[in-house]
């Protein structure tokens, strides 16, 4: 989760990614910081995020994302 925080802080600093927990729905992440997001995260946790996980209750908080990480890794 540390290294999640980290790579959403370099997107975007200033969001308190601990406690947030409406990031797309509050306007903190804005459609390309997701785009930027979702190479990183695939980057960074050797995942493949597809078409239909890119919701806004993926990527609303830093504990859903890394639900939904945690999920995608399983899977492969």
């Amino acid at each position: 989760m540390e290294r999640l925080i980290e790579i959403l802080e370099d997107i975007q600093p200033d969001v308190d990614y601990a406690n947030c927990q409406d990031l797309v729905d509050g306007h903190y992440l804005k459609s390309l910081d997701i785009i930027s997001l979702i190479a990183e995260l695939e980057d960074e946790y050797d995942i493949t995020i597809p078409a239909i996980e890119i919701i806004p209750d993926n990527f609303n908080s830093a504990e859903r994302m890394m639900k939904m990480i945690q999920r995608l890794q399983e899977e492969v």
